[in-house]
């Protein structure tokens, strides 16, 4: 039971992380104001792309128990 919920966890990360790495939603964010001295497109793309990392390595991590 444990790991089927872990597999839908897991689907459901690369879900929302394809629907924020999509188009309509990265147009909102193309904007020449900085956000820690970058152009706030590419900071939330890295902010996004680490929080995905991380999501998925506490997934990993808590279906291996």
């Amino acid at each position: 039971m444990r790991r089927g919920l872990a597999g839908q966890r897991l689907v459901a990360t690369f879900l929302g992380g394809a629907l924020l790495f999509n188009y309509p939603v990265l147009s909102l964010l193309d904007r020449s104001e900085p956000f820690f001295g970058m152009p706030m497109l590419w900071a939330c793309l890295f902010i996004v792309w680490a929080a995905l990392i991380a999501v998925v390595a506490w997934i990993a991590e808590r279906g291996a128990r």
